[in-house]
């Protein structure tokens, strides 16, 4: 069992002699995990301290999603947005990252095939990002599930390019290069000339992705995994659902003020 990061506001925010950097998941983070993708709407307190935040620290929401879905569902300006699992980044005073272009011509083939060797199942949801394949399968019939696993198998023995993660209820095809949210983190900081003692990265996800970034950030900053149930994580702390993930946004810009 990890800590409870709301018993550890101030012990995380460095108690006021550190200046802080923000970094969030979205899907499972800020919102809660909803059957249809499309469903996760980011309320307007979260929004509203995210902002806060935004005037007092650099904040960046790194999301499996699309760039421009997850920059248009948070829709704050001046933070960074890292879409894709980091591959497409996209900030303040022109920041900008793409990783994998070349990689674009074997997702667009994956995407197809997956299409024709998963159609007509009911509940199954192809959905392309500009560098990712998602197959949604929360709302598949479980003796279904293997049918995919099948076909994700054969694509990516086919297309030697691409590699799969394992989300919640989610397949992922990506590019196959040693990039992921934690590169991400760590290019952020860099170019966002953050690299600096007195600076204390905090890092907020549910996912298995998110693992990269916590295990990045493990000797430099503090990494809070959001679950409800207890497991094998390289974060420090713990918060429960996205309910308490505000609640502890809350109280952290508290302590800053």
């Amino acid at each position: 069992m990890l800590p409870s990061a709301l018993e550890h506001v101030e012990e995380i925010g460095g108690a006021g002699d550190r200046s802080l950097a923000i970094f969030l998941d979205y899907d499972g983070t800020l919102t809660p995990i909803v059957s249809q993708p499309d469903q996760a709407v980011l309320m307007d307190s979260t929004r509203a301290i995210l902002r806060t935040l935004a005037a007092k620290m650099p904040v960046a929401i790194l999301s499996g999603r699309e760039l421009k879905d997850v920059r248009r569902r948070v829709s704050i300006d001046g933070i960074v947005y890292a879409g894709s699992h980091g591959f497409d980044i996209a900030g303040p005073r022109g920041l900008r990252r793409q990783e994998a272009t070349e990689f674009l011509p074997a997702l667009d083939a994956a995407e197809k095939e997956l299409h024709e060797k998963l159609a007509g199942m009911a509940g199954a949801l192809i959905e392309r990002k500009c560098f990712s394949i998602a197959t949604h399968y929360r709302n598949v019939d479980e003796t279904e599930v293997p049918r995919i696993e099948a076909a994700l198998s054969e694509i990516t023995e086919r297309h030697r390019k691409l590699r799969r993660i394992d989300g919640k209820k989610v397949y992922e095809l990506l590019p196959d290069i040693n990039w992921d949210k934690g590169k991400a983190v760590l290019w952020l900081l860099e170019n966002l000339g953050l690299e600096r003692p007195k600076v204390r990265p905090i890092y907020i996800g549910d996912d298995r992705t998110d693992e990269d970034a916590f295990r990045a950030l493990e000797q430099r900053g503090a990494g809070i995994l959001v679950s409800e149930e207890p497991r094998a994580t390289a974060a420090s702390y713990s918060l429960r659902d996205p309910s308490e993930v505000e609640r502890f946004l809350r109280e952290l810009g508290a302590t800053l003020s």
